[in-house]
């Protein structure tokens, strides 16, 4: 069976400074028309740096869509025009952190939420870490704390980090380094 959905039409409903937001007219499989809301989103990074002492560096910050703090692995979106993501994990490290990898590791991409959220995430591995001074934007206020891989690891198992590309980064490195 062909499960593609085949777009009649779109119509842009709002566009902002990170998101686009389109409602699609689609044709079904089975021939029926539905409505389909699509946010676009330009993509991201999410890096899971590990120090020499086993140490993973995460940021704390709130987020608004939640009304909490959540812990994350440091991460952030592309810029415009911006085509390689492995140059944006950089850059993000770095910003967020304050660290350098010389070694990195690409563990694959994630679709967040492929239901209507266009994004595509890009997950690294990065270590043989050196820290200098961080630098977040204008707008990011984080707190960043360093935990064990093994604590990290527990935390997941014990459902206390909620954030998808942490989640996915954390097991695919325990996968990856066993």
């Amino acid at each position: 069976m062909d499960l593609t959905e085949r777009t009649l039409s779109s119509r842009e409903i709002y566009s902002g400074k990170i998101v686009r937001l389109r409602l699609d007219e689609v044709r079904l499989p089975n021939g029926e028309i539905a409505r389909r809301e699509i946010i676009e989103h330009p993509g991201g990074v999410g890096i899971l740096a590990l120090d020499a002492e086993g140490r993973v560096p995460l940021v704390r910050q709130y987020r608004c869509a939640f009304s909490r703090v959540l812990t994350e692995i440091p991460a952030g979106k592309l810029e415009p025009g911006e085509q390689d993501p492995l140059s944006a994990a950089r850059r993000e490290l770095r910003e967020e952190v304050g660290a350098e990898a010389a070694r990195w590791d690409d563990l694959g991409t994630l679709l967040p939420s492929p239901g209507c959220y266009g994004e595509v995430l890009h997950l690294y591995l990065a270590r043989n870490l050196t820290f200098g001074d961080r630098h977040p934007d204008p707008d990011e206020f984080l707190e960043v704390e360093y935990v064990s891989f093994h604590e990290l690891l527990s935390r997941c198992m014990r459902d206390e980090l909620h954030d998808a590309k942490t989640v996915a980064a954390v097991l695919k490195v325990h996968c990856l380094l066993g």
